[in-house]
């Protein structure tokens, strides 16, 4: 399970309005078959993807590796199966979908494969997903709940939030002298995993300051994605109209002096420093910090008593990203 966690959390922020799910597959003898996750929504599910994984592990057809679609993968497993995932055991973070949407039902396809053990760490709340381990254990599947639970539920918390309410995350870059200005500080795959971020989230928050000095255009160009809308915090309107931000087709630009409209998103990014952070303190959820392995600038926060508890921490390129709550 911790396997599991640790491969969803590489997708936290990017599966929206479906939660980060990690799935690992383990053989008869006890060995790795495969270690998967969910990476976007309308895509395969964590579970589907490493059976598929397993399924050429256990096979060598690389067919199956050439199928991207869900209902295609379900189909030809179901097909060509031979009995051979009876003795595996499967560990997925979150109780496998009880329902049938863009993708089938997991729990269908866990059950008809004539899996007998799954490991589950949360139990889905959702009321359209959930019930997927009563499926598997109406077909002869044992079933252990509750697996690194508390875990696995910090990594379903934001999709928590979006069936509720609203799920905030506030996202900077630094480096490790600390200093978040002067110029370009993350490698360009983060940059790419910001921007797909953004493809995804509803509402971007940034300060007019940042707005006046970087003239940014805050889209998702780097993933050919879409550009969220903006909510601009400033408590003046004097900005120059042909910043590109304010040209980007189809998207709503706010400019205010409160956080009031984010009551009407429900995944919303924030990017900022010690002002925006000290402003956005009791609407937060969650911390994201890119840190570049390099020395540089002159200015960061300066923010007195906080401290943050790591979540998740991971490479992508030479940064290392850390999700983080506040404590």
């Amino acid at each position: 399970m911790s396997l599991a966690l640790k491969e969803a959390w590489k997708y936290q922020g990017l599966t929206y309005p479906n939660p980060a799910v990690g799935c690992v597959v383990v053989g008869e003898n006890s060995e790795i078959l495969s270690v998967e996750a969910h990476h976007r929504a309308g895509k395969p599910h964590a579970e589907v993807n490493a059976l598929q994984t397993a399924y050429y592990k256990l096979t060598s057809d690389s067919y199956i590796l050439s199928l991207q679609n869900s209902h295609d993968i379900h189909n030809y497993l179901l097909k060509n199966h031979n009995a051979i995932f009876e003795n595996i055991s499967l560990f997925t973070t979150l109780e496998p979908c009880s329902h049938t949407g863009k993708t089938p039902s997991c729990a269908t396809l866990i059950s008809e494969l004539g899996i007998k053990k799954v490991f589950v760490g949360s139990s889905d709340t959702n009321r359209e997903a959930k019930n997927g381990n009563l499926i598997l254990q109406n077909n002869s599947c044992e079933v252990q709940t509750k697996v690194l639970k508390e875990e696995c539920d910090i990594l379903l918390f934001p999709f928590t939030k979006f069936l509720d309410s609203r799920f905030v995350f506030f996202k900077w870059a630094q480096r490790l002298n600390a200093t978040t200005d002067d110029g370009i500080i993350s490698s360009k795959e983060s940059r790419k995993n910001v921007h797909a971020m953004r493809d995804v989230c509803d509402l971007l928050v940034i300060g007019g300051n940042t707005v006046r000095t970087d003239r940014p255009t805050l889209d998702a160009r780097d993933v050919d994605g879409k550009a969220p809308d903006i909510l601009i915090y400033s408590r003046n309107d004097n900005f120059d109209r042909t910043i590109p931000l304010f040209n980007v087709k189809g998207r709503k630009v706010y400019i205010e002096s409160d956080f009031k409209k984010l009551d009407n998103y429900k995944n919303i990014m924030i990017e900022g420093t010690s002002n925006m952070y000290e402003l956005t303190r009791d609407i937060v959820d969650y911390y994201l910090c890119y840190v570049a392995p390099s020395f540089g600038g002159k200015e960061g926060f300066s923010v007195e008593n906080s401290k943050f508890e790591i979540l998740n921490m991971y490479q992508v390129d030479k940064d290392i990203i850390m999700w983080m709550k506040r404590i």
